[in-house]
């Protein structure tokens, strides 16, 4: 029984961020933030969500002692990816309004919350943002973006061997997915599922003629080729900037914004690999609104979601200008148990509380008491 459990507000007010789940804590770096200065170049941030306590903490800015301490240490930024493997987070790629886009690997150690860059080599893929990372074995995946020097889309696939820190470009065999930026790639098995994005009618070229591909691609890691697949109806619309995730061996997408229709949206579907057939998910409770650009991170059979934009109330669900960022966070509970559906219900019914344990009582109040870590700015433009 799936179903939306927690809502709170006062996290951090981010846009085109990344995170990366860590046992019961979730790691979120850097974003877009209106209002905030994105002229001056100053290092990343690093927020964590403990889904126990259910509450945001900002980790301290890394102290600089050199210039070489200090490239170690990536810039703020957006339109980046962030995996996991072992205990190390690896982050590639975004943008900034200063520096422009990236291509240095950085490396974050989750136990001693140091940053590092490990000494790379081979065919390092071009600065981009908005593209895809995905982790299988101890390889980590990239795929499209928008590449800066080539002022173009990608639909290349590079590889890092986390072995021996090589870059490889892969020679894919069959047809490959359209150049595409802020899409989806997730691993099942060992294919990766590409969904979505902002493609262009032009192919690699950005003429403003956009294209928003609702069929799924399907890259075999195997045999490093695209497959041809099959597409069934029903087809959730083409969308940019949605949430996507695996559980049990099904993909899921969420959200998102498609400019023709100019719609955000805040549905969830669910895709089967097996049949590839798609279905539309309904879970209980009150869910996110429409928005775009945030970030989903699956905790044992529960997915967080937080931040990203959405059209200010006044403007409707498609303004491209008027837009608000957001400071909220919610839980997906894929298996909810019964304790947590009576927290649920003392809390909607507003039931006493005061003969309760000890224990239940401080969830209860996790549950309802928001962050307040978040600046106080409400709208933003771009």
């Amino acid at each position: 029984m799936l179903r939306w459990t927690v809502h709170l507000e006062g996290g951090p007010r981010r846009v085109n961020h990344a995170a990366v789940a860590v046992g019961h804590k979730v790691y979120s770096f850097g974003g877009y933030c209106s209002g905030e200065d994105y002229e001056t170049l100053r290092q990343i941030d690093v927020h964590v969500f403990n889904t126990v306590s259910l509450r945001w903490m900002k980790l301290p800015p890394v102290r600089i002692t050199g210039l070489e301490c200090a490239r170690e240490v990536p810039y703020m930024r957006y339109g980046h990816t962030a995996v996991l493997l072992d205990d190390t987070i690896y982050l590639w790629g975004g943008r900034n309004d200063t520096e422009g886009a990236c291509n240095v690997l950085y490396a974050f150690d989750v136990n001693t919350h140091r940053w590092y860059t490990p000494r790379t080599s081979g065919t390092v893929p071009g600065a981009r943002d908005g593209h895809s990372a995905c982790v299988l074995g101890k390889a980590m995946y990239i795929f499209g973006g928008y590449e800066q020097l080539a002022d173009c889309f990608s639909n290349d696939i590079h590889k890092l061997d986390t072995t021996t820190m090589v870059w490889s470009l892969i020679n894919a065999r069959g047809t490959p997915a359209r150049w595409r930026d802020f899409h989806s790639a997730t691993i099942i098995g060992t294919k990766m599922f590409v969904f979505g994005g902002r493609a262009d009618r032009l192919g690699p070229f950005h003429s403003n003629n956009e294209v928003y591909c609702n069929k799924i691609r399907v890259f075999d890691t195997k045999t490093n080729c695209w497959l041809t697949t099959p597409s069934t109806q029903p087809l959730p619309e083409g969308r940019r900037s949605h949430s996507a995730f695996s559980y049990n061996g099904e993909l899921y997408i969420f959200g998102g914004y498609n400019s023709h229709m100019e719609r955000h949206f805040n549905d969830l579907w669910k895709f089967n690999p097996e049949n590839f057939t798609w279905k539309k998910v309904e879970p209980k409770g009150k869910g996110p609104c429409p928005r775009r650009r945030q970030c989903c991170c699956m905790v044992g059979d529960r997915i967080i979601l937080f931040g990203g934009t959405s059209p200010c109330p006044e403007q409707g669900m498609g303004d491209e200008f008027n837009l608000m960022d957001h400071s909220d966070l919610y839980i997906l509970d894929f298996s909810p148990n019964l304790k947590t559906l009576c927290k649920i219900a003392v809390i909607q019914y507003s039931l006493e509380q005061s003969g309760l344990p000890h224990d239940i009582r401080w969830e209860l109040a996790a549950m309802t008491t928001n962050s307040n870590i978040s600046r106080p700015i409400f709208s933003s433009h771009g």
